[in-house]
Formats: C-alpha cells, structure tokens, sequence
C-alpha cells in the first residue's frame, strides 16, 4: 500500500518523497481512521486527502470554506486529469444540477463544496445513495467555536454527517490551530491524540520584520520600488483602506490589483486571475482574499495594518514562499490599529464571552508588535510548538538589535505606578501619570497626587507607551483581558521591584534610517535657501514649507508643478508662492548628483488648502483667529471678540494649521479619543461628520471629531 501511494504522489503530483508528517496522515485514513492534520501553509495538506482520495474507491468530499480555493483545488486536479468538480454559489441552477446528476452517477473522484451545501435536503439525499471514500474538512479550525474564521455552517455539518451513515473516514486539516482549537475539533469529530499528526508551525524559510514609526504609504512604495519584479500581497484591515493604497498604487503605474468582499464578484475573479497568472504581481486586499490560494511564488505578504490575532496574522503571512524559497513577512505597525481592531470587535455580533476571547488573542498580536524577542519563537510558543530554536536569526529582531539598555529604574518607576494606580488603569492612563500630564481625566481621578506623578517626565508620553508595551510583552506586567485592559502587577513585577530581577531593553538608536531615505546634502540647501526667503520676508521658516516637507523633496526630487503639488505640504497657493524657487534647488542639485536614485512621489496623498483670501491691514481672517487662539483665549471669547460664530472661529484655527501653523492638538483631544476616532472614520464610507458623530460616544462633540479629521489630513 505503501509503495501504490508512494507511485501516485510521484505520477500525479510529480514528488519523489513524502513531506513530514503527510505519510502518517494518509496510513491512518486509508485505514479508516479519523484524523487531524495540524501543518504549516505550504506544508502539503492537500496531498494528504487526495492521495488517499485516487486509492480508496469512491468520491471524497472536500468541505471548503470559499470558492477560491475551491475552484483553484480543482482546477489544479482537471489538469493532471483528475475527475473533480465544485458545487457552490458562483453556479447556475443548471450548472448545479448537471454536477450533482455527475456525483449521483459516481462520475467524479474528488467533491469541493461549502459548508452551506449541508444544509440542502437535495444533497444530502444524493450523498446518501454513493460511495463516499473519505470526507475532508479543509480550513479545519473554522469548525471550531475557539478558531480565528468560526463560522457557524461549518459546525452544524457535524450533525448532519451523522444522520448520512455512509462515510468511512473524516479527516480535517488546518495550518493554525491553538490547543484548545484542536481539543475542539477532536471532540467534534471523535479523532483520539494518538491521531493528531501535528508537524509544527515553524516555517524555515519566512523572514518576519515590524515597521514601526514609517509612513505606510512611503514605506510601501519604497519597498515594491526594490522588489518590482516579484509577486506580493499587501493586506489592508479595511475595505477603505484596500481602495486608498491601490489608487495610490494604480495613479503611478505600479501594476497591481485589488481583492475585497466590497467588489463584485466578476471584479474579484478578474483580480485572482490577474495575480494568479503574474499578470499583476501586487495584489492589494482585505483578509477575504487569500485562504487556499495555491501561488508558490509569493515573495512577499506585507500588512498594512495589524491584524486581530496570530492566527489569522500566521496565516495570511504564510501564504508568502510557499515554493520553500526566502520570502518577507512585513507588518507595519501603528499605535492606532489597536483602536481599529477593538472597534471591529466590539461591532461584531458575537455574544460577550466570544468578544472577550477575541480581546485575549488581540493582546496577544500588541505583544508580538512590541517584543523584542525572536519573532519566529514568538509565534511558535504561542501555538505551543516546542521542536524548534530559541532564534530563528532572520527576523528584524535578530538582526537589527542593537546595544542593550538597562531599563530597570525605569520599569519599577513604571511598576510602582501601576500598584499606586490600584491596578485600575490601562497602558494609556499610566503613561500620562508618569509623563505629569496636564488631562482632564486624569486630574478627575486626582491621579496628579501620586507620588509616581511626574517621574518620566524626561520621556515622551511616547517613550513611556512603549515602554510599557515592552513589559508587558515580556511578561513583566499582566494585563485584565477585555476592550480596555488594565494593568496588573505578577511575579516577574514583584522580582523586579524587590531589585531580584533587572530589565534590558534593546534601545533603537537615534533615527537614522531617514538617512538612507532622503538625501540630506539636499535637504540642507533647500534649508538654507527656505532660510534666506524666511528672512526676507520675516517670516518663521516653517511658514513656507515644514521640515517633513523638505525632506520629501529631497526624497522625491519634484521636476515640475504637478509633481510638486504632491509633495506632503505643497498646495497650489505655496507652489505659487515658492515652488519655482525650490524646484530651481532641486534642478541645481540633480545635476552635480546625476547618480542619485529618482523617486516618484504617488498621487492622491495631498489635499491641497484652499487658497488664501486677501483681506484688510490686520492679516487674513482667519490668522487673527489664530493669534488670538495662540495667545490663549478661548474659541468662545475669540468668538466674542469678532462677533463670529464659534464655528467659524474653529475653522480659522483648523485654516491656519492646514496653512503650516503649529497647535496644540492636546487642547481638543487625547491619544486614545484620536484613535477612536479614526478607527470609527475607516468603517464609514459616507463623508459627512453626522454618521461619524452618532458612532462615536456622546461625549465627542464635534470640534473634538473636526480636530482629528483636521490633524490627520481627512477633513
């Protein structure tokens, strides 16, 4: 028997060899018992039902979770000529019927179709009357009530399995599964341990990086500018998001398609195929597209955002080098995407005791962002996978530490404040006690009293947020599970206070990768000339163009008007005013430096400001609301003072900014309302403020939203 499956996986699928793990799985299937095969995308587990599936008579039927994996499967299987079909939506009446007439006849050997098939009383009673050679749950931890994609359809088929009573052997599969996803399944499917093929998690070949601090957009951009002849997929927590980076992307040529659950259903098959067939080798999509996608030549998965957990994370990641060649793992971190996914939890429809699981595995994914630990081993130890070492040495952990920091004054200052907050107070709240903040919230608590007020306030609120992420990471500080997780003192806390244990942190060096980013000999002689024009006109320098701004410039090298008009800062009134000037800089430059590397700047990042309206002596309108805002009165009695409304008012203050002039975004709002905010914005697609206002809490009035839309570049 062994040497028949040995000569089917050589004649149909051209391998010499078993992979790990695959052989074992298919010994105790042809010998009818059920099993479970725990293996790493790439890791073959569909080898391990259709091998067996050609040597045992009958049909297998395949239970799968969407019809791109179907189609794929079985396309994949027509072509070595295999008889396989799919049964789902995607097909006509008559299609449907034609394929389920081939089934009842006995016509094919291998059977995809969705967990809805199931329910259908037509299909049931056709399975019922063949012989059926093994039944497969592929995507298995989607059966399980504890799996990251649980989808209530696919539970239910368990009960109808058993009123069916033909089928010998039923078998699942998964490339993610945590314990008590596998006890699950187990239960479910009466497989003993014994019968748990588990192969690990590790995957040798998959290098995983974290990017923090970077502009996505830019970071993107320059990363498919180095890898322009290689096939990725950039994944995007949001519809929204999916469409902004691929207009961005599409605007500048960048051969790419998009795929999400927003599209039609034409438009998603047209954007498959492309990727598929390297007709487009960027495929920018949400976590829809991508479960059973087969591509071996994935040379990269970047994340937009940060996904909701480690299985869903691993997963999506895994579909990078399937082919076993080196491949990037990228996740490009912000603060923020913390807010975005708790908002989409606390939306969702699942009951208390399902959100509260899902808060368990989020803080997980926050812990993995800000370990400094292997990313490899961090991963693995949270799926339990013990057979592998300490270090994978590829990820930017490993690689791009540098000198290590003693932190431990820091973390018991940081674990002192914690026990004098009660233990009563998140990540956010703690940071602002030790930073000394002026919040309103914070002086309700009368938090301002503790002896812990003030001690970090050498640090930015920043620092200390990071810091404080990195404790609990390691496992110094406990978190309470939930939307809004305290801060709990454990045994590691309790070591380090009583000075047993000392804390190291490997401390990043000043920035200076920006170095390597934009070219800072340029940088300096657009800062001079921006110096002497400031002069002339005795004006602050950072009123005609911002230090972010001169630094794209010199990242970008802007030819002309409409390339400059991109440019992060530069609307049509300041090119009016300077842009001739700066581009002459930029040409003067190019042209003692013809080696430099020419980069294009995408379209669409930049809403240029309204040009200006000339008014009387005193300045325009709305820099004399702005004076007065700076000079500390009040939106109110600046609105007195103008006999102007307090709307008006905020929108010359909001003018002035978006004009290049500094604010105190701390006056109208905190960190955390912002995130909310902006996470509230990505779900809602119609641009009106009054849909915004009604999701947020009721104590966000308007000017607060206005303020962040404002700060952000969305309003």
């Amino acid at each position: 028997m062994i040497l028949e499956q040995e000569k089917i996986l050589n004649t149909y699928f051209g391998y010499e060899s078993f992979r790990p793990g695959q052989q074992e799985v298919i010994k105790r299937v042809i010998q009818s018992t059920n099993t479970l095969a725990v293996m790493p995308t790439g890791g073959g587990k569909s080898i391990c039902y259709q091998v067996p599936g050609l040597s045992l008579d009958g049909t297998a039927i395949i239970i799968s979770p969407l019809i791109s994996l179907m189609k794929d499967q079985v396309d994949s299987l027509l072509a070595l000529g295999i008889p396989a079909t799919f049964i789902n939506s995607s097909l006509s009446q008559a299609e449907q019927e034609d394929r389920m007439a081939g089934v009842a006849n006995g016509r094919f050997k291998f059977v995809y179709v969705a967990p809805e098939r199931f329910e259908s009383y037509g299909f049931i009673q056709v399975i019922k009357r063949i012989q059926i050679s093994l039944v497969a749950f592929d995507e298995a931890h989607c059966i399980s009530q504890w799996g990251h994609d649980f989808r209530p359809s696919y539970r239910s088929i368990v009960p109808n399995l058993k009123q069916i009573g033909n089928i010998p052997v039923c078998m699942a599969l998964t490339a993610t599964a945590t314990e008590e996803v596998i006890s699950d399944i187990q239960e479910l499917l009466h497989i003993d341990n014994s019968n748990v093929i588990n192969t690990g998690f590790a995957r040798d070949n998959l290098a995983f990086h974290i990017v923090k601090g970077k502009d996505r957009t830019s970071y993107i951009r320059s990363f498919l500018e180095r890898h322009t002849d290689e096939s990725g997929i950039i994944y995007t927590a949001t519809r929204k998001q999916a469409d902004a980076l691929f207009d961005q992307l599409e605007s500048r040529g960048v051969p790419a398609c998009k795929y999400h659950a927003g599209m039609s259903e034409q438009a998603r098959k047209q954007a498959q195929a492309a990727f598929i067939h390297d007709e487009k080798p960027v495929m920018i999509a949400t976590n829809a597209f991508g479960m059973g996608i087969d591509k071996s030549n994935v040379r990269y998965v970047i994340h937009y955002a940060m996904p909701m957990n480690i299985e869903s994370y691993y997963q999506e990641a895994g579909r990078a080098g399937r082919d076993g060649e080196a491949s990037d793992c990228i996740l490009l971190f912000s603060p923020q995407d913390i807010q975005l996914q708790k908002f989409l939890i606390e939306q969702s429809l699942m009951d208390e005791a399902a959100k509260q699981n899902e808060y368990r595995k989020l803080q997980a994914m926050v812990n993995y962002c800000h370990t400094q630990g292997c990313l490899s081993s961090f991963v693995l130890d949270y799926f339990k996978d013990i057979s592998f070492h300490k270090n994978c040495g590829r990820c930017s952990n490993c690689l791009e530490k540098v000198e290590k920091t003693d932190i431990t004054e820091e973390a018991q200052m940081i674990l002192s404040c914690v026990k004098r907050m009660n233990e009563r107070f998140g990540v956010s709240m703690t940071a602002k006690v030790l930073k000394g903040s002026k919040d309103k919230k914070l002086l309700e608590f009368r938090l301002q009293t503790l002896s812990t007020y003030g001690l970090l306030s050498a640090y930015t609120e920043k620092e200390i947020t990071e810091r404080i992420h990195f404790l609990v990471a390691e496992q110094i500080l406990g978190t309470e599970e939930g939307k809004f997780p305290t801060l709990k003192l454990n045994q590691h806390s309790i070591d380090v206070l009583k000075g047993k244990r000392t804390v190291e942190m490997y401390t990043a060096p000043i920035p200076t990768s920006e170095d390597d980013d934009f070219y800072k000999d340029l940088f300096e002689e657009l800062r001079a000339r921006r110096k002497q024009i400031a002069d002339e006109l005795n004006l602050p320098p950072y009123v005609l163009f911002s230090d972010v701004t001169l630094k794209e410039l010199s990242r970008y090298f802007p030819v002309s008007r409409e390339d400059m008009l991109e440019i992060k800062g530069i609307g049509e009134k300041k090119f009016e005013q300077y842009g001739e000037v700066f581009l002459e800089v930029i040409k003067k430059w190019r042209e003692k430096h013809p080696e430099a590397k020419t980069r294009v700047k995408i379209s669409g990042s930049i809403t240029p400001p309204k040009p200006k309206k000339r008014e009387e002596e005193e300045g325009p309108s709305h820099l004399v609301s702005y004076k007065l805002f700076q000079s500390g009165k009040s939106i109110r009695d600046i609105s007195a003072i103008r006999d102007m409304k307090t709307m008006t008012i905020e929108s010359h203050i909001f003018k002035a900014f978006q004009d290049g002039y500094p604010l105190a975004w701390d006056i109208f709002f905190n960190e955390q309302e912002e995130a909310i905010i902006l996470a509230a914005k990505e779900q809602i697609e119609d641009p009106k403020l009054k849909p915004l206002k009604e999701a947020l809490p009721e104590d966000y009035d308007y000017t607060k939203i206005k303020a962040v839309l404002v700060k952000n570049g969305l309003m």
